[in-house]
């Protein structure tokens, strides 16, 4: 791919859109958003980005232009389409990819969200160097990108690295892919929150706790959110504490079994949990490093990621395009 050459970043979430032009260099020259779920089908949607697209490939010019990636929920990198994405308005498995080739007639590349933040990361930020690392998205649930050799894992049907469905307690707690005890509903933001909730029910008092502990905001709202966990945590609520500690566990058993299978130089945290800092990352390489194999005990880093939050999604998917990778033909 010629240097002075951008590409076009698709980032597809149920409620919003992001697509904006990413320099090679990771600078982002032009961004906008729209709703997803303002257009019925998949076509009216391809409409919507060809409108706010066409200018801006006018603008810079199609030769300048390496191609269009995309990142979606539940999207396939071999065959380019979105399949069963229970979060999207449209149902069914769609060819999006192809869809997009044949409006703008430019290479296209199509796979998960978290991949995508994994490629950005190995570009853009803290795997800069590693060829061997494990992107772990901590948010409303758990999402990965696995690589390994310099490659992401896709496995045979494109849709391999789903930690955050490797089931930790067959009887445990419901999740939204229809079966019990994934790790995501223990080790997401959710998941928190479901830990928090369980261990102040079982608290009897509630008054004579300080007001920037959990049990008050419990006591007034019947609500918590993670933040609530954290800032509490802050403050030193043992209650707080004993969440991240027991979440922490669950997380770090589960990437040490990880490490066993893919044996990565370091795991990086992205999303809003990963802001929780020692309270997370402290408890979990201890958890972590207490279950490793000997042979892989102090050689894994948990590391926070570099990305910039706001615009990590739009760089993953625009990482797709900017290696020289073939088009869907």
């Amino acid at each position: 791919m010629e240097a002075h050459k951008s590409a076009i970043g698709i980032d597809i979430g149920g409620t919003h859109t992001t697509l904006g032009l990413v320099r090679q260099d990771g600078n982002i020259i032009w961004q906008e958003q729209l709703k997803t779920r303002d257009y019925r089908t998949p076509g009216e949607f391809i409409a919507a980005l060809e409108v706010m697209l066409q200018p801006q490939i006018g603008t810079i010019g199609m030769d300048n232009i390496s191609g269009i990636g995309i990142g979606a929920p539940n999207g396939n990198y071999y065959s380019g389409t979105i399949e069963l994405a229970a979060n999207l308005p449209w149902k069914g498995v769609i060819p999006v990819a192809q869809m997009v080739k044949d409006c703008f007639h430019l290479p296209v590349r199509l796979t998960n969200d978290a991949n995508a933040g994994a490629l950005g990361e190995m570009i853009f930020g803290a795997a800069r160097s590693m060829k061997n690392f494990a992107f772990i998205t901590l948010g409303t649930g758990l999402g990965s990108g696995l690589v390994a050799n310099g490659q992401l894992i896709y496995g045979h049907d494109g849709f391999a690295g789903e930690l955050g469905h490797t089931i930790i307690s067959p009887e445990g707690r419901p999740c939204g892919c229809g079966r019990k005890g994934c790790l995501e509903t223990y080790a997401s933001a959710t998941g928190l929150v479901t830990t928090a909730i369980e261990f102040l029910q079982q608290q009897k008092q509630f008054e004579t706790f300080p007001e920037d502990w959990l049990a008050p905001v419990w006591h007034r709202n019947r609500r918590v959110s993670a933040h609530d966990v954290f800032v509490a945590a802050e403050n030193q609520d043992p209650t707080a504490i004993a969440v991240f500690d027991y979440t922490a566990k669950i997380l770090g058993l589960s990437l040490a079994n990880l490490v066993a299978l893919t044996s990565p130089e370091a795991i990086i945290f992205f999303g809003g949990m990963a802001n929780a800092g020692d309270h997370l990352f402290t408890p979990t390489k201890k958890y972590m490093e207490d279950n490793l194999l000997p042979v892989f005990k102090g050689k894994v880093q948990i590391l926070r990621s570099q990305l910039p939050h706001a615009n990590a999604a739009l760089l993953g998917a625009a990482s797709l395009v900017l290696e020289p990778i073939k088009s869907i033909e």
